[in-house]
């Protein structure tokens, strides 16, 4: 520390005790702190206002920029993760079209060789087995099938099991809906 001092030479002293009689004197002249207020960098209130004012102002412009800089890349990454997902979708839509239409295809396939089943056995034979399926397929299997043929079998079933399988056939036949 005795090297610092050595350093310090006295002008240098004066020079700075001169500089703060200046400051003093100038201050005092002005009318003192009290009469004019200072800012942070030592220039007059209004001064230091001005400048914070005229600092906000200038880089207002480059802080919005920049705010809707990141708005729009966050917006342009949203906009990518609803893309993956819209293509993922369609994806999954045109898999389920596909397996609906083959879905579709099969039974109709199958419900015509239900049918050419049906049409081919022994009216005794179709009728009771006809009886052990559900009213409505029964129904839409006879409706599908020759009106002579539908009629033998018929005819061949017990009158109840006929009479139910004739009123779900007559109603299905209806063009109005019945409720």
């Amino acid at each position: 520390m005795p090297a610092k001092f050595h350093l310090l030479t006295p002008p240098r002293r004066i020079a700075r005790k001169t500089l703060a009689a200046a400051t003093l004197a100038t201050l005092l002249a002005a009318g003192g702190p009290a009469a004019t207020e200072t800012g942070p960098a030592g220039l007059p209130a209004a001064e230091t206002d001005s400048e914070i004012q005229r600092f906000c102002s200038s880089i207002a412009d480059a802080a919005r920029d920049r705010r809707y800089a990141l708005q729009k890349m966050e917006m342009e990454t949203l906009q990518k993760e609803v893309d993956k997902r819209i293509a993922l979708l369609e994806e999954k839509r045109v898999e389920y079209e596909s397996w609906m239409k083959r879905r579709e295809t099969f039974l109709a396939q199958a419900e015509d060789n239900v049918v050419k089943i049906y049409a081919t056995m022994k009216p005794d034979a179709a009728a009771e087995r006809l009886a052990q399926l559900d009213a409505h397929l029964a129904a839409g299997i006879l409706m599908k099938l020759d009106s002579r043929r539908a009629g033998v079998i018929l005819n061949e079933m017990e009158s109840k099991a006929a009479a139910a399988l004739t009123g779900i056939m007559a109603s299905a036949a209806r063009r109005e809906d019945p409720t």
